[in-house]
C-alpha cells in the first residue's frame, strides 16, 4: 500500500472515531471531568509542576480536555491542542482566558495529527494513552512531530503488576471500563510501549495515585526523541 493511501485511511478511521460517542455521552464526559478531578488535580500538582518546568517553544498537547494543565505553562509558548470531545472546549477557553492563555484547538485524534512532521519542541499526555485505540501509531505520531531533540512529557495510569489481584481485575473490569471511560484501558502497558517505539532515551517512574484503585497505578515522566 503507498503512503498516499495509508495517510488516507488513517485519516478515514480516525474521521470515523470522532464520530463514535453520541452528543449526549461526550458532553456528560465533559462535566464530569470539569467538576469530579479536583481533588485528583490537586494530589498530583507537585508532580506537575516539576514535569513541566521546562516546556518551551511550540507545545502540543493531546487530550487536553478542560485543560487542568495550562496552569503549569508558560505564557510565550504557542500551544495547540488535540482534543476529539467538542464539548470541552467551553471549559478549555474559560481555562485559558482565565491564565491569559492563546490556544489552538484541533479536532484531531491521537493517531493521526494534523500537524507539521518536525514542527513541536514539545508533547504533552496526562491520562489520554490509556483512551488511545492503537497506542503504538500514537507514539509514532508523537515522534514524527516532535522536532530532533525534542521532549514527549507524559503521566498515564497503567496496568498494576501482573499476578497482583488488582491487575486481575483491571483486565475483568475492562469491558465495562472502556464504555463507561470514554475507551480507557486500565490494563495497559504504557510504559513498555513507550520503551519500544524508538526513542532515544525513556525516563520514567511508577507511582499510586490517591485515586480509585483500578487507576491508581500510573506513570510519569519523559521521552526524548534523538537529534540530528
Amino acid at each position: 500500500m503507498k503512503n498516499e493511501e495509508m495517510g488516507t485511511l488513517t485519516r478515514s478511521k480516525a474521521e470515523s472515531k470522532l464520530q463514535q460517542s453520541p452528543d449526549w455521552y461526550q458532553r456528560i464526559f465533559a462535566w464530569i471531568m470539569a467538576h469530579g478531578t479536583a481533588k485528583y488535580e490537586a494530589e498530583m500538582s507537585d508532580r506537575k509542576q516539576a514535569l513541566f518546568a521546562d516546556l518551551h517553544g511550540n507545545v502540543l498537547e493531546i487530550g487536553p480536555g478542560t485543560g487542568p494543565n495550562l496552569r503549569y505553562y508558560p505564557s510565550d509558548i504557542h500551544w495547540i491542542g488535540i482534543e476529539p470531545n467538542p464539548f470541552m472546549d467551553f471549559y478549555l477557553k474559560q481555562e485559558a482566558d482565565r491564565l491569559g492563555l492563546k490556544i489552538d484547538i484541533h479536532r484531531d485524534t491521537a493517531e493521526c495529527l494534523e500537524v507539521g512532521d518536525n514542527s513541536m519542541d514539545a508533547v504533552v499526555s496526562t491520562l489520554v494513552l490509556c483512551s488511545v485505540d492503537n497506542l503504538e501509531r500514537t507514539l509514532q505520531e508523537i515522534l514524527r512531530v516532535l522536532k530532533p531533540g525534542g521532549r514527549f512529557y507524559f503521566l498515564e495510569h497503567v496496568a498494576a503488576p501482573k499476578q497482583t489481584w488488582l491487575r486481575r481485575v483491571q483486565h475483568w473490569i475492562r469491558p465495562a471500563w472502556k464504555i463507561l471511560g470514554d475507551g480507557c484501558h486500565p490494563d495497559r502497558e504504557t510504559w513498555i510501549a513507550l520503551e519500544n517505539a524508538g526513542f532515544e532515551r525513556v525516563e520514567y517512574q511508577h507511582f499510586r495515585a490517591p485515586v480509585p484503585a483500578i487507576v491508581s497505578p500510573q506513570i510519569i515522566g519523559v521521552a526524548l526523541k534523538r537529534g540530528n
